[in-house]
C-alpha cells in the first residue's frame, strides 16, 4: 500500500489534506482514486489507515480510518559521522544510509578535509538538500521515522557527541584482523546507541585515530580491500544493523 508523509498540522481530528508534490503523485503517477485506501505517517512515528475522500489538482483530502501498528525501525539507533566528502558524494550517502535505517548523519571536518577543501563555511541550502534527500529515500523505503542530517561539525564537537553512544566504530584502512564480526562477540553489554566514524578522503591522521582509541572506540576493518569515503558508511551500517539491528530477519 502507498504511504505519504504529513505533517501534524494538516491532520484534524480524522481528516487530512495531502498538498505539494504527493498531490500529482497520486492523481497522475500512481492513478490513485475516491475510495482509494493509503498510509498516512504523521512524520513523527504514528501511521494510519486512510480513505480517499476526494481529489483535486492542489490537494487530496483523506478520511483516516485507524491507527495501525506499523514500526519499520530497527530497535539500534545509528548515527553516521561521516568525513566531510568531496563534490556530491554526501548525496548517496544520505540516500542509502537512509534506505538502510540510519538514525542521524552528521558531516564531520578532519584534519585531512582541512588540508584538502580549505576552511568550510556551514552551507544551510546543502542540509537543506541532504534533508529532503533523507525524505525522499524514506518514503522510498518506507521507514517510520525519517532521519536527520544534521550541521557540520568539527572533530572536536564530534568527540563530545559520542559521549552519548553505548559502541564507537570506526573503520580504519591500518586496522588488521579485528572486524566487525569480531567486535560484536566481544560485546558484554546492551547497546541502543551506535556511533560509526568515517573517516573523508585520504582517510584519518594517526592523531584522530589515537584519540578515539582512548575515548574506547572499536577501530575496525572492513576487509582487506579499500573502500571509499562514500562506500565504507554504507558498508559499516549494514554490518552493524545485521549483527545488532534487524537486517537480515529474526532468528
Amino acid at each position: 500500500m502507498h504511504k505519504f508523509f504529513v505533517n501534524e498540522d494538516k491532520i484534524f481530528g480524522n481528516k487530512v489534506i495531502i498538498e505539494g508534490d504527493d498531490v500529482k503523485h497520486i492523481y497522475k503517477v500512481l492513478r490513485l482514486e475516491e475510495g482509494d485506501k493509503i498510509n498516512i505517517n504523521n512524520c513523527n512515528g504514528k501511521e494510519f489507515l486512510g480513505k480517499i475522500e476526494d481529489i483535486t489538482k492542489t490537494k487530496v483530502e483523506v478520511e483516516l480510518l485507524e491507527e495501525l501498528d506499523v514500526n519499520n525501525e530497527s530497535s539500534v539507533d545509528v548515527y553516521l559521522y561521516q568525513g566531510f566528502p568531496k563534490s556530491t558524494k554526501m548525496d548517496l550517502i544520505v540516500q542509502k544510509c537512509t534506505e538502510l535505517g540510519i538514525k542521524e548523519i552528521t558531516p564531520v571536518i578532519t584534519e585531512r578535509v582541512l588540508s584538502a577543501l580549505g576552511e568550510i563555511k556551514k552551507d544551510t541550502k546543502k542540509i537543506e538538500r541532504w534533508n529532503r534527500i533523507a525524505f525522499e529515500a524514506c518514503k522510498q523505503s518506507k521507514r517510520t521515522l525519517i532521519p536527520v542530517v544534521n550541521d557540520i561539525i568539527y572533530f572536536k564537537e564530534l568527540l563530545e557527541e559520542l559521549k552519548e553512544m553505548d559502541l564507537i566504530v570506526v573503520p580504519y584502512e591500518n586496522a588488521e584482523n579485528y572486524g566487525i564480526k569480531q567486535m560484536t562477540k566481544n560485546l558484554h553489554k546492551e547497546v541502543k546507541k551506535v556511533g560509526i566514524i568515517i573517516g573523508p578522503e585520504g582517510g584519518f591522521e594517526e592523531e584522530e585515530i589515537e584519540t578515539l582509541k582512548k575515548i574506547n572506540a572499536h577501530i575496525v576493518t572492513l576487509g582487506p580491500r579499500i573502500l571509499r569515503t562514500e562506500t565504507a558508511g554504507f558498508t559499516a551500517l549494514t554490518l552493524i544493523m545485521y549483527e545488532l539491528g534487524d537486517l537480515g530477519g529474526i532468528i
